[in-house]
């Protein structure tokens, strides 16, 4: 069966809106749901299997029940002439009159029992279609019967009747197999209800709904109906039970599920023996440069009161020694080893450090603050006496004496 464009869109819009406006399935029919009672997105989500072929006579034979197939322009009288029952009783059931016409492919429900399918009749075996042995029926239904109440579910068996003579049993051949298959649910439609309802009830496909019913292809169905619930092909049915049967382990609670090994994990693989493709080179001694290294030496008799540019150099009678540019802040260290021999300041109050040495020498070093020393301290080469004044000018004055005498420091610096 197809769907029209035309239901496609009327169908398609209101199921939009509603999803759009909920986070859970939707349940079309609301059996029972009031109060979360219960909800129908549990049923089996199996794909559907095909509907038996029934035998000429139209009739397909389940353990409890039994339905006719209509052929093309058959009438409810014709269907029920074809099987052997009362056309006034098979039209009463299925809520029907006896000249109503048929759709092809239609199925009735049998008020009561006829002759068994049988290769007499076409059909491929003798007997009802009997449920595989190794498939739990209950489980794949899903309790789908008790989900689905309270509306009226038949499934219970029905009275034998009499036979036609014209038409005995035939007796089964020895080599017949009975035809395996899963009973399917009977609903009976009541007044309200779609097939697009009772689709989403047992959460089967409307498609295969129709397909097992014969339904036309505006899906329409009657009250009283009685319409067969598609269920999973029986082949595939017994191998997802092998499957979760092979698969399924006892554990320990808390323990979690086993993983299956996988098959790469089965085999070891081989001991493989790996040549590399070049040999790899020897590494070179790392020679120990710090043993050949030398100690910085100088061969200046003085050091650099600090590290700057000579910003005034000495000239006999107009500047007594030469301007060191640094940082404020900056450390003035001793030129020569030597003691303390005054702590003075000039005219602006500036102080000055005068240091002596052997050979008659004296170094002095003015623009400082923050002196670190005192008169008649020993002091050595290098070692911090104060730091350069703050302010802008940013330089030590440096001099260098023999006696009261100036002379000029680059002889002793360099």
């Amino acid at each position: 069966m197809h769907y029209s464009h035309k239901s496609r869109l009327i169908w398609a819009v209101p199921a939009l809106a509603l999803l759009a406006g909920c986070d859970q399935p939707l349940d079309f029919d609301l059996r029972g749901n009031f109060g979360n009672a219960f909800n129908t997105t549990d049923a089996a989500r199996m794909a559907s299997g095909h509907r038996p072929d029934p035998d000429n006579r139209g009739v397909i034979s389940y353990p409890s029940y039994q339905v006719a197939v209509a052929k093309r322009g058959d009438s409810v009288k014709e269907v029920a002439d074809r099987v052997g029952i009362n056309p006034a009783e098979l039209a009463r059931y299925n809520g029907l009159s006896p000249d109503d016409p048929l759709r092809q492919n239609e199925v009735l429900a049998l008020p009561a029992r006829v002759e068994e399918p049988s290769p007499a009749t076409g059909a491929h075996s003798t007997g009802p279609i009997q449920p595989p042995s190794n498939v739990d029926i209950a489980s794949l239904a899903g309790g789908a019967i008790d989900r689905a109440q309270p509306a009226p579910v038949e499934t219970v068996a029905l009275k034998p009747v009499s036979q036609p003579a014209a038409a005995p049993a035939p007796t089964a051949k020895a080599t017949d197999k009975p035809q395996v298959g899963i009973e399917p649910i009977r609903h009976k439609v009541v007044r309200g209800e779609t097939a697009y309802t009772i689709s989403r009830l047992y959460n089967v496909s409307v498609r295969a709904l129709a397909e097992w019913n014969g339904l036309g292809p505006d899906f329409t169905i009657r009250e009283g109906q009685f319409l067969l619930i598609p269920v999973p092909d029986a082949e595939t049915a017994q191998k997802a039970a092998a499957a979760a049967a092979a698969a399924q382990k006892t554990t320990v609670p808390g323990q979690g599920s086993p993983t299956p090994t996988p098959p790469s994990a089965k085999k070891p693989l081989p001991q493989e023996k790996t040549i590399p493709a070049a040999q790899p080179m020897a590494k070179p001694k790392t020679p120990d440069l710090g043993s050949s290294q030398t100690k910085a030496s100088t061969s200046a008799k003085m050091d650099m009161p600090v590290n700057g540019s000579i910003i005034r150099e000495y000239k006999k009678g107009k500047t007594d020694g030469i301007d060191v540019s640094a940082a404020s802040g900056t450390p003035v260290k001793a030129a020569k080893e030597g003691t303390v021999a005054a702590i003075t300041s000039d005219a602006d109050k500036v102080p000055i450090v005068v240091i002596k040495h052997t050979g008659g020498l004296l170094t002095v070093y003015a623009n400082l603050d923050g002196i670190k020393v005192a008169k008649g301290d020993s002091v050595k080469r290098g070692q911090t006496i104060a730091s350069i004044r703050s302010g802008k000018s940013n330089y030590v004055h440096f001099e260098v004496r023999k006696g009261f005498d100036s002379v000029d420091p680059m002889p002793y610096l360099n």
